[in-house]
């Protein structure tokens, strides 16, 4: 297993020999207006740079998972770029419906037990925040990776932590986590996605587990930056178990 971070929350993921690209977000720096309502008004989004070109990040992979269709999990260059028959999961009609008019023609539906090419695909509950901001959040998943060459990888997705995923940890031992991690949040309604002590409580959860934070200083609403989140680990202890890759970084985890 391979897990390249990309920018914000896309990565490519080389798993049991197919490579996933998740929530690809691939305009150029500065395209798209900030988010409303939220910090650094003034900067466009994404706030940084690709670190490879576009060719490189697409050239080889097998299948695209979009986690959910906000526009720094799904942009415009990415419906542009990506082949129209490259393998699409999503996950819902509602998210297939708006995939298909983008031109894609072999999307499907993530489920509670999908398999592709040998590997067990589950989607997993997420919620993008707490409280009232989920009406405007909308729906969102994750995804466990499973397969008996590999080690068992879950990617939460745009959640904060709450029981659900403290469940899928349980039922799935995953020993890799992605979590998206910078703590997003707009001036009201509080974190949109997980803060330092929503991935205490992951750690804590998952004492084994490989830990890497992804989601972070790419998108103007943005409230933990990985040198605080770094300095948190460090006071916690926890620094072996959580990784905080730089854009373009990668690990690989044998079995």
């Amino acid at each position: 297993m391979n897990i390249k971070q990309i920018r914000n929350a896309t990565l490519v993921v080389e798993y049991a020999g197919k490579n996933f690209l998740i929530d690809p977000m691939l305009a150029e720096k500065g395209t798209y207006p900030p988010f409303p309502n939220s910090l650094r008004q003034d900067q466009f989004n994404p706030l940084v740079s690709l670190p490879t070109s576009i060719e490189n990040i697409i050239h080889d992979i097998d299948a695209v998972i979009v986690t959910h269709l906000h526009l720094d999990h799904f942009d415009d260059v990415a419906k542009e770029v990506l082949p129209k028959d490259i393998k699409m999961f999503v996950q819902n009609e509602e998210d297939a419906t708006e995939v298909e008019k983008a031109g894609f023609k072999n999307v499907e539906v993530l489920q509670g037990d999908t398999v592709y090419e040998g590997i067990q695909l589950i989607k997993t509950k997420g919620e993008h925040g707490r409280g009232e901001i989920l009406k405007l959040a909308g729906v969102v998943c994750g995804v466990v990776f499973k397969h008996s060459n590999e080690k068992t990888l879950y990617i939460a997705g745009d959640t904060v932590w709450y029981d659900a995923v403290q469940e899928v940890i349980a039922t799935n031992k995953p020993e890799i986590i992605v979590v998206n991690g910078g703590d997003n949040q707009f001036i009201e309604g509080g974190s949109l996605v997980m803060g330092k002590e929503d991935i205490y409580e992951v750690n804590k959860a998952a004492p084994n587990a490989q830990i890497i934070v992804s989601h972070m200083e790419a998108v103007n609403h943005w409230t933990l930056s990985k040198k605080e989140l770094k300095s948190f680990i460090d006071e916690k202890g926890i620094s072996s178990n959580v990784l905080v890759p730089e854009d373009g970084e990668s690990y690989t985890f044998l079995l």
